[in-house]
């Protein structure tokens, strides 16, 4: 399980450094074999998105769950091309390093300064400031829709 936001930096040639305390975890879950995608969830899409990163059993049962959706349902469609469409198979390093695909950087609004999310089975790639200015409106905004739909969660 991944959680926890790390601030990592994007080299010159486009990779990324996965924080160490993740590292035994992907060696063990996917023998470091990877796979990053755009986002598709409301938080992730605006100016900047951002990225999907799943070791690779995860992100073989999110297809398959994608690839069980019906054909001809349009929204299906778009998921399959968006999501699937853009995925990238990538490999970390012994270094721990990642490279992310040119055009992954540039949807996401990738620099130097990135934000590394772990969300349980997988982690989100924030640029920086993108990550800033979501939590601000996460914080300071009174947006609450949805909070019903978590029923009886309690903290």
């Amino acid at each position: 399980m991944f959680r926890g936001i790390s601030a990592i930096n994007l080299d010159a040639k486009g990779r990324i450094t996965i924080p160490t305390r993740y590292r035994g975890e992907l060696q063990d879950c996917c023998e470091r074999q990877m796979v990053v995608t755009v986002a598709v969830d409301e938080k992730c899409v605006g100016e900047a998105g951002c990225l999907w990163l799943y070791p690779l059993p995860e992100w073989e049962r999110l297809e398959h769950t994608i690839s069980k959706l019906p054909t001809l349902n349009k929204m299906a469609g778009k998921l399959r091309r968006f999501v699937i469409g853009n995925a990238s198979e990538c490999e970390m390093d012994k270094q721990g390093r990642l490279l992310l695909p040119e055009k992954l950087r540039k949807f996401a609004g990738m620099d130097k300064h990135i934000m590394l999310v772990g969300q349980l089975n997988k982690f989100e790639i924030w640029n920086e400031l993108a990550w800033q200015a979501k939590e601000d409106d996460w914080l300071n905004g009174d947006d609450n829709e949805g909070l019903e739909d978590l029923g009886s969660l309690s903290f």
